[in-house]
């Protein structure tokens, strides 16, 4: 599972699969629904991601445009479970409507941060 900064599972988004596929009839498919869900010009070729924390390619939106991305690197966490301010107003507009990340965020904050240290980070993998 690749886990972005939000706590979404990349490897289920349909940008990331069709970008994994090469599958150009998904990217149509994507490009639909995000320009009639978001009221933007989001066309075919927008739609190739290799996960908001790859080094590789990043639809628009999440390159250019995320919030919690922009934030989560200016910070240089791993997951928003790892911030400070963690749960913020940016990161609840997501949670709001995709409890399955906040899920995924609470349990890494619970393992990480857990209340036997005082909230202390637990050290793990280079990371504080």
């Amino acid at each position: 599972m690749m886990i972005g900064y939000c706590g979404l599972d990349c490897e289920q988004c349909e940008a990331f699969i069709a970008t994994q596929n090469n599958d150009d009839a998904l990217r149509i498919k994507v490009a639909e629904e995000w320009a009639r869900l978001y009221h933007a010009p989001i066309k075919p070729e927008h739609i190739n991601c290799t996960g908001c924390q790859s080094a590789g390619v990043k639809t628009y939106y999440c390159d250019q445009m995320c919030e919690i991305r922009k934030c989560a690197t200016k910070k240089s966490v791993g997951t928003c479970a790892d911030c400070s301010d963690y749960p913020c107003s940016v990161l609840n507009e997501i949670l709001r409507t995709a409890p399955q990340a906040k899920t995924r965020l609470d349990a890494l904050r619970k393992k990480y941060f857990p209340p036997t240290t005082g909230g202390q980070p637990v050290k793990r993998g280079g990371r504080p």
